[in-house]
């Protein structure tokens, strides 16, 4: 029997485990493309900016004096806006538009506000000396204006900031997302930039059997967001600059133009770096979200979960490696699980109404109810319990002896280093 010893991300560390090699059947890892140079990466920023997909290029859309928002990913997503955003404001710059004609919403969606120090760290000191930065609130009804409703009934409310400019340019990265398909495109707007009954009316759709990792079509999440956004589209020129990462956080690809069209190329390439065929289920999956910020907190690991899912045998186990530094992420969240205790409760309250944070514990809970779920994480023992999980330890090793009563001595092992990005392919796929 040969051990050989694999490193999982942790935080800004690592955790490591010794795993006999014939046991490890896959290690699911995003493919191998080949990033872009860092001496590259402002030509290939200008490159896309300058030959946008779907739509004419800003040359022919900006005016000098025109006034622009920028929305930017928040801390829990890693976007690289500090790489994108000067060459974007020099740009606008060389169109004519002045530094004070531009600033940048953070699109939080429903996620806590950031700081001025984490704003600036997003878009790096240089950009955040030059235009002015705000969060999108979405419990400031104030800050909202009404477009109408979606045909799913979802309100459309828009933070005012973006209603006041000649143009919206929407930036972030794009991965799988569990419900709503992909991320970025429309995501900027709503959720991100969108009030909390807009984000819970849309949300609730979540609970639908329609929707799904890499599910646009058809999908009534995807569908109802991208309806909202029409409304607010209305008589507005928006512009989306997205980008493809790898696991070590370079970018791949880059891909501008229309909010919509330039999305829907990109996610063909999400499918082909993110989408790893594995040979079957496995008994054991051992998983991490890739580190920080993908593990800042129980509320945005969660997505590694899913991904998780797929891999284990129904009855087996998950060992999911997560540092959670700011805990559980969503008080919401942490006391619908406390005061329910059971996925079928869940499950059963929000079908009666649907309430933004308690929709967490559905999506936690409804992986645990294919496998149970071990954590290698600082998150409190009682909290993790609380939360449903099987177990909280501080090592992997630890938490091999907690799942060999149920997966035996010899299981079949895949491990899953950055579980928030690849989603496994099973051969029926």
């Amino acid at each position: 029997m040969t051990l050989k010893t694999y490193e999982l991300p942790y935080g800004d560390t690592v955790k490591t485990v010794a795993l006999p090699e014939d046991e490890v059947i896959a290690e699911v890892r995003t493919k191998s493309f080949t990033p872009i140079p860092k001496e590259a990466v402002k030509s290939k920023i200008l490159e896309a900016i300058r030959n946008p997909i779907g739509i004419g290029p800003l040359d022919e859309r900006v005016k000098p004096g025109d006034t622009v928002c920028f929305i930017c990913n928040d801390l829990t997503r890693v976007a690289n806006s500090f790489d994108f955003m000067p060459v974007f404001l020099d740009e606008l710059n060389r169109l004519g538009v002045p530094d004070d004609h531009m600033k940048i919403v953070f699109s939080l969606g429903a996620h806590r506000k950031m700081t001025r120090d984490e704003m600036a760290e997003a878009v790096g000191e240089e950009v955040a000396a030059r235009v002015p930065m705000f969060n999108s609130d979405c419990y400031a009804d104030q800050d909202f204006e009404y477009f109408g409703q979606t045909t799913r009934g979802t309100p459309v409310l828009i933070n005012k900031l973006l209603c006041d400019v000649d143009h919206v340019i929407l930036t972030g990265t794009i991965v799988f997302h569990y419900f709503a398909g992909f991320g970025g495109g429309r995501k900027a707007i709503l959720p991100g930039c969108a009030a909390m009954e807009t984000i819970r009316m849309n949300h609730q759709w979540m609970m639908d059997d329609r929707v799904g990792l890499g599910i646009t079509t058809g999908n009534p999440c995807y569908e109802d967001q991208v309806e909202g956004v029409e409304r607010f589209a209305k008589g507005r020129d928006l512009f989306l600059f997205n980008a493809v990462l790898n696991a070590k956080h370079e970018f791949l690809r880059m891909y501008a133009g229309h909010w919509v069209k330039a999305h829907l190329e990109a996610c063909k390439f999400v499918r082909e770096v993110y989408g790893v065929p594995i040979p079957r289920e496995a008994d054991l999956v051992i998983v991490s979200c890739g580190g920080y910020p993908k593990d800042i907190n129980a509320y945005q690991m969660q997505k590694t979960m899913d991904n998780a899912r797929i891999a284990v045998k129904k009855g087996g186990a998950v060992i999911l490696v997560a540092e959670c530094r700011e805990g559980s992420g969503n008080q919401k969240f942490e006391d619908t699980c406390r005061r329910l205790g059971s996925y079928d409760a869940i499950v059963k309250e929000l079908k009666e109404h649907f309430v933004m944070g308690a929709n967490k514990a559905f999506a936690v809970t409804r992986n645990m109810q294919k496998a149970p779920y071990f954590l290698v994480s600082s998150l409190d023992p009682k909290l993790a319990k609380e939360l449903m999980f099987a177990g909280c330890v501080t090592t992997i090793e630890e938490a091999l002896a907690l799942v060999r009563p149920i997966v035996g001595e010899h299981p079949s092992v895949i491990l899953m280093p950055e579980g928030s990005l690849t989603v496994p392919l099973l051969p029926e796929n």
